[in-house]
């Protein structure tokens, strides 16, 4: 069993994984670019992410979920990773962060 502690660390180590993960038509990592729209870790240090595209026909809809749960899967002290594809809320723009929309040069 992981406690609060390990698991805002691992949490923490997840994030950055994921931010290593770009998008290939936006040049902003996945988390910036508000795909990722839950990290949790569960108390078998399982990694529970829930994330989306920026279209449903998105043409690394295949692709995208392997990488997240190949890289997070990899992190020291996960036993696991499990990767859940959304589209409710659908994305759009908004959900850019302030380092993403940075980047991209909105801001």
């Amino acid at each position: 069993m992981y406690d609060l502690q390990q698991k805002a660390i691992l949490t923490d180590q997840v994030i950055l994984a994921l931010k290593t993960i770009f998008d290939p038509e936006i040049p902003v990592n996945i988390y910036d670019l508000g795909l990722v729209y839950e990290v949790n870790i569960n108390n078998e240090g399982v990694a529970e992410i829930t994330m989306t595209l920026t279209a449903p026909n998105c043409p690394v809809a295949e692709d995208l979920p392997v990488e997240v749960h190949d890289k997070v899967a990899a992190i020291p002290g996960l036993t696991g990773c499990n990767v859940t594809l959304t589209f409710d809320p659908p994305w759009d723009r908004a959900m850019i962060s302030d380092a993403g929309l940075l980047e991209l040069g909105f801001l």
